[in-house]
């Protein structure tokens, strides 16, 4: 009975540390992966600054004063919702951070008579909400942990049809922020019509103080210049999505291998307890049949 449950035993224990092994490799390639997604934040800030500096310059000049991508729309009628989570799991809450976020929400829109429309972005989400019976467009996935730019300008070019064609009244960008290796936080942040924080500031002034000539008509730069910006702001977010991803494996996986560890000690102090239980166990039985041998002899 004994010899069953310590080979029960041991292979649980094999199989715990096959478990190890895998948690630990991801634990490895997902900090290692951490560094080069945060370069990556980093270097894409110049051209954020930059472009929303030209668009606030732009905006004091008079250009876009009636436009609803600036001024937005007199009523909301319709919310859009960018939610970016992942195309995989095994990453502690990061998916369930953004997606609770983007759920509660559609619940206050809800609540004030508004619409909702969700952008998922990564299989995550699109599941999520899909399952739900919340009212979906179109789904874009298989990059998150490594965005390219161009799928960005797509995302961009996407919400932009949407609040131009007046399908949306509002486009919201909801995603993790990656603020350090330890710190990362959930986010909401207005898209589109551009909020007043972004266009207010600007003094279309050079340095001795005369006014910006624009060529060509500063209203037509606006408008090429806008869906760059929308582009800019969104590929910063899949950016920073992919870090905090990263970073959330990272801690999870090592979570999980510190646990199997736990387990694996836990298993092995049992079974040396059920090996010593046996010896002890065979040892009286043949003290007892030494005993009875010598019984029978006298």
């Amino acid at each position: 009975m004994a010899g069953g449950q310590e080979r029960i035993l041991r292979g649980r224990i094999r199989s715990v540390q096959a478990t190890k092994k895998i948690t630990r490799a991801m634990e490895l390639i997902a900090a290692s992966r951490i560094v080069k997604a945060q370069q990556r934040v980093v270097a894409a800030v110049p051209y954020s600054n930059l472009i929303t500096e030209v668009v606030r310059d732009l905006s004091a000049g008079g250009a876009g004063n009636n436009k609803p991508f600036l001024a937005g729309r007199p009523e909301v009628k319709t919310v859009c919702y960018i939610a970016v989570a992942a195309d995989r799991g095994l990453c502690g809450g990061y998916n369930t951070g953004v997606l609770r976020a983007t759920e509660s929400q559609i619940k206050l829109d809800t609540a004030a008579g508004r619409s909702h429309l969700v952008v998922p972005i990564g299989r995550k989400a699109e599941g999520y909400f899909k399952f739900r019976g919340y009212k979906m467009s179109k789904a874009f996935n298989g990059f998150t942990d490594n965005p390219p730019y161009a799928i960005a300008k797509e995302i961009g070019e996407y919400v932009v049809d949407l609040f131009t064609s007046g399908q949306v009244d509002r486009v919201e960008l909801v995603y993790t922020r990656f603020v350090s290796s330890g710190t990362q936080e959930v986010v909401q942040r207005p898209l589109v019509p551009l909020g007043s924080e972004v266009v207010e500031g600007g003094d279309a002034k050079n340095a001795a103080g005369a006014n910006y000539e624009f060529e060509p008509d500063p209203d037509l730069i606006l408008d090429t210049l806008l869906p760059r910006y929308v582009e800019a702001r969104v590929y910063a977010a899949l950016l920073n999505a992919a870090a905090s991803e990263h970073a959330f494996r990272q801690r999870a996986m090592k979570s999980a291998t510190d646990n199997a560890e736990e387990i694996i000690n836990n298993l092995s102090r049992i079974m040396n307890r059920a090996r010593q239980d046996a010896i002890t166990t065979e040892i009286m039985e043949i003290v007892g049949g030494a005993e009875a041998l010598s019984s029978d002899k006298n």
